[in-house]
């Protein structure tokens, strides 16, 4: 039997959200100021990587762990799956990075995704595109 935690929270679209960075995926609790975060696909998040439970956390380091991204906005749904590492810290404050490298660092929610921002459906992307936008986000670890 596979055990599942689920933690669902919500951001904002953002008309400089671009979504073309071909190796991640980041929310943010910060508003875009430019259109160099092109991994970027929400903010002004409820929630950052160090404010996720701990259950969720302590699952979400072990080797075989997957997590899921699930991204709601605009009737669109999408979802990112990757992997949990032992050296997931989840110490950001301010954002959550899904990788599709191994590379961790404290910003990194999860690695070996097989979704990256550019890969997200165009759609769904200029759903995000909006200002009142309201995105729901779920993660899952098991």
């Amino acid at each position: 039997m596979v055990f599942t935690l689920k933690v669902t929270f919500y951001a904002w679209g953002d008309p400089l959200i671009r979504a073309t960075h071909r190796t991640t995926i980041e929310v943010t609790r910060e508003p875009l100021k430019s259109t160099r975060g092109d991994c970027v696909v929400a903010t002004r998040s409820e929630l950052a990587l160090r404010d996720l439970p701990e259950d969720f956390k302590r699952m979400a380091k072990n080797e075989g762990a997957r997590i899921g991204l699930i991204i709601e906005a605009g009737g669109i749904s999408e979802e990112v799956w990757g992997h949990g590492h032992p050296s997931l810290t989840f110490e950001s404050g301010r954002d959550m990075v899904a990788r599709r490298s191994g590379y961790v660092c404290g910003r990194t929610l999860m690695v070996y995704s097989d979704k990256a921002a550019a890969d997200l459906s165009r759609d769904l992307v200029r759903a995000l595109r909006g200002s009142e936008t309201k995105v729901k986000l779920t993660l899952i670890v098991e």
